[in-house]
């Protein structure tokens, strides 16, 4: 692609590209194909804009020398975040029929389940785990749940849990009214999750290719449509970092066009994916 193929408002370089990919692919291990070139323009646009810059050399230069301040700023840019309530609805079926009465067993001396949603996005995801966990636990049961993403926009999206009724539409009445609260006045168009959901969840920026503060195991963990933009050596090293923190027998969920391979993790499809720990390598 030249960058003369369409008119820009700013002028954007393959070596532009080429800088602005590598330096987001050594911090978070996504790979950037050359087909994010547009994506890449449009997203990174809005931040020269604001910056008052003229170019996108410049904008590199500027990234160079004001990392502190502007790399969070870069790396939100450029993050995907696509979710919605219920997504992959499989999976939350397979939670409810199936893990949830494992884990009143399994669980019964402490009563209290611990799960990871790793790539929140704005928190679709979490709200929904902690929907159907609490819809189908013991009352006297608790719930913890961590919710993890690179993109710290998001993240106060979610734990603010404010959405417009378009994003609730695939939501059963009965759910709506158990679980969030009706926008009134400038909000008529917008609900609130709430608080009885919030308190189960702890959001936290996280970069999955970096020291993770996490000790404790966890019941399960959510990993979904995070791993299509790793090579398979780097899907392999994250997956063998969650067997780390999940104990045997312990299911791991993943995006709808994802893959992990068991020969090299701990891990064995089951389900359509849904993977389950069976192993621990040596």
């Amino acid at each position: 692609m030249s960058t003369h193929d369409k008119q820009r408002e700013f002028e954007f370089t393959w070596d532009d590209f080429n800088f602005l990919r590598k330096l987001s692919s050594e911090y978070s291990g996504i790979l950037v194909p050359d087909e994010k070139f547009d994506m890449f323009y449009s997203r990174l646009s809005k931040r020269i804009r604001v910056l008052g810059l003229s170019d996108f050399k410049s904008y590199s230069n500027f990234l160079k020398n004001n990392h502190d301040a502007e790399f969070t700023e870069f790396i939100n840019a450029i993050t995907t975040n696509l979710t919605s309530f219920f997504r992959e609805k499989h999976h939350f079926e397979f939670l409810k029929d199936k893990l949830i009465p494992e884990l009143i067993k399994k669980n019964q001396s402490t009563k209290v389940i611990k799960a990871w949603s790793a790539g929140c996005s704005t928190g679709e995801e979490p709200y929904s785990i902690v929907m159907t966990l609490l819809e189908n636990l013991p009352s006297n049961w608790e719930v913890k749940l961590l919710a993890t993403d690179l993109d710290t926009k998001v993240l106060e999206t979610a734990a603010n849990g404010i959405y417009s009724r378009e994003t609730v539409t695939n939501i059963s009445e009965a759910r709506l009214k158990r679980w969030f609260h009706n926008g009134k006045g400038a909000q008529i168009n917008k609900v609130k999750v709430k608080a009885e959901l919030q308190a189960c969840i702890r959001f936290r920026q996280l970069n999955l290719m970096q020291e993770w503060p996490m000790q404790q195991p966890f019941d399960f963990i959510f990993c979904r449509n995070v791993f299509i933009y790793f090579d398979r050596e780097t899907k392999c090293t994250i997956a063998q970092r969650y067997s780390s923190l999940l104990p045997m027998d312990a299911y791991l969920f993943i995006g709808h066009s994802e893959t992990i391979q068991h020969g090299n993790t701990d891990f064995e499809l089951i389900g359509h994916t849904i993977y389950k720990k069976v192993s621990k390598r040596v």
